[in-house]
């Protein structure tokens, strides 16, 4: 996860805050998901534990919230992906496993 340790972005007004709070609520321990990412590209798999927000810095300095994302690939289970919660424009729940 070293990729993951500064994120590119963090946020700090409320209504980002709440945008992330409102995916942290979406994705509960084990839910079969569908994430459509900021680049376009889209992965299923299964949240292996709810994301929480946490403090972060950027590699410039600023400090604000982000959370991450382990989401285990849906066809290949072995494969975890671990993702920045504000790369996430869209999720479509699937179920639960």
């Amino acid at each position: 996860m070293s990729q993951l340790q500064l994120p590119d972005r963090v946020f700090t007004q409320a209504a980002d805050v709440a945008l992330l709070e409102a995916n942290i609520a979406a994705l509960p321990d084990e839910a079969i998901v569908q994430l459509t990412m900021d680049d376009g590209s889209a992965l299923r798999g299964v949240v292996a534990t709810r994301p929480s927000a946490q403090i972060f810095r950027t590699s410039d300095g600023q400090e604000g919230i982000n959370a991450v994302l382990r989401l285990d690939d849906l066809e290949h289970p072995e494969q975890a992906h671990y993702l920045w919660l504000d790369q996430v424009r869209d999720i479509f729940p699937l179920g639960s496993a």
